[in-house]
């Protein structure tokens, strides 16, 4: 990924480590230096190597290698600030796949809108054995965004992120609706 760096010198030159009676031999100084012209990328991206692992401080095209080292997920046309968050924060990230809030974290970061995420799970607590239990049996997953124009949020891209995202053996409804046309004609529907 790196390239040579025109001018870029070398803290440990080669000719320093020959004998002595050919330290001072011009030819084979020059035969070295082309060595050494090499071979400093690669001592200068060993000597930062700590500043190429953290997403904040490496290079644009080292980012995207990263993502793909922490899987983190990213779409094409980011800039360069939310590639390195998405790199920095994937763990988190990872930490709540699959989870309502992390569902909503994917949707937000990749589409700018908080959506409206309707599941049909719940915990309750009881002291009485027996209680009836939150939710329903039949697990279902809604997730709407509400949106000013209906191209902000292109339902066949939500779609596969919410396919992406969810819970595999949740079935789940996409919804995109246009805010100021509530009419159930006016939502775009689809189904995973």
């Amino acid at each position: 990924m790196r390239g040579a760096v025109p001018g870029l010198g070398t803290p440990h030159p080669f000719v320093r480590r020959l004998p002595a009676i050919y330290a001072t031999d011009e030819l084979a100084g020059r035969m070295l230096a082309a060595f050494d012209e090499v071979l400093a990328p690669v001592h200068s991206t060993l000597d930062n190597l700590a500043a190429y692992l953290d997403p904040r401080l490496a290079p644009a095209d080292f980012v995207d290698w990263l993502a793909g080292w922490v899987a983190a997920e990213t779409a094409p046309g980011w800039t360069l600030g939310q590639r390195r968050e998405a790199v920095a924060d994937a763990v988190l990230r990872h930490r709540v796949r699959g989870t309502a809030r992390g569902l909503a974290e994917q949707v937000q970061m990749v589409f700018g809108v908080w959506p409206e995420i309707t599941e049909n799970g719940g915990t309750a607590w009881s002291s009485t054995p027996g209680g009836p239990l939150p939710g329903t049996a039949v697990p279902a997953l809604t997730v709407t965004v509400r949106v000013s124009e209906p191209d902000l949020v292109p339902l066949d891209r939500l779609q596969a992120l919410v396919e992406a995202n969810r819970p595999a053996h949740v079935p789940c409804t996409v919804r995109v609706v246009v805010e100021g046309d509530e009419t159930p004609g006016g939502d775009d529907d689809g189904t995973l």
